[in-house]
């Protein structure tokens, strides 16, 4: 595997926005999701499970990337079944916010995704990223087979030796277990509320970096 290094503090620049206006921006009244996990993958299609701060950051940044077929955002690794939005905020329920990214190997690789995820957001903040705090945000790799858990610790290791961040990384890799999807409005929220501050201010410019770092790996129709 070839590590790319990369230095600076402009993998993110969250700190424009107070986390009170992130929290001002939610919909008050949640609604029920009635979006479904995402498919299981067929003998061609894989899945692979990230946490990386808010999941609409995330979620924008992956259905981007070529090769990938689906991203769903939802919540995994707690010990609550089918929790609610607000009940993770809360951040006592042990959950995440995570996307589920359903991709062609063939196209974009396990590896590859492990660099776009590594390289969009700050994996050496325990708990957090930016003004997002709590275990809700925290850095995380569920893998879903031995090859993904080989992958993520091998590139993990290759990343803190190579002094690409200042810190040492704190990204969390487990088992995945469980995902529940999030609600419906959650859903493609970079897409759908492009006008909000948050997403102008906080995920526009991350999605904007992504394209000039990985601008051979943009979708084309993107």
């Amino acid at each position: 595997m070839t590590i790319i290094k990369w230095v600076g503090a402009g993998v993110l620049v969250l700190t424009l926005v107070l986390s009170g206006v992130f929290f001002m921006s939610q919909p008050s009244q949640p609604q029920a999701s009635s979006t479904p996990a995402s498919p299981p993958p067929t003998k061609a299609l894989q899945t692979a499970t990230f946490g990386g701060g808010c999941f609409w950051c995330t979620e924008a940044v992956f259905q981007n990337l070529e090769g990938v077929h689906s991203v769903v955002s939802g919540y995994s690794g707690g010990h609550v079944k089918n929790p609610t939005y607000r009940q993770v905020c809360e951040g006592d329920t042990g959950h995440a916010e995570v996307i589920q990214v359903t991709y062609d190997p063939a196209v974009a690789p396990f590896d590859a995704l492990l660099e776009v995820f590594w390289k969009t957001h700050d994996p050496t903040t325990p708990n957090q990223q930016g003004n997002d705090i709590g275990p809700q945000y925290r850095s995380v790799v569920f893998y879903h087979d031995e090859e993904q858990r080989r992958l993520a610790e091998q590139y993990k290791q290759e990343l803190d030796a190579s002094g690409a961040f200042s810190a040492p990384i704190v990204t969390e890799i487990s088992p995945f277990t469980e995902f529940y999807p999030a609600e419906e409005y959650h859903q493609r929220y970079f897409e759908q509320n492009s006008d909000q501050m948050y997403c102008r201010f906080v995920i526009a410019p991350k999605v904007e970096k992504f394209k000039k770092v990985f601008k051979d790996r943009v979708k084309a129709s993107k």
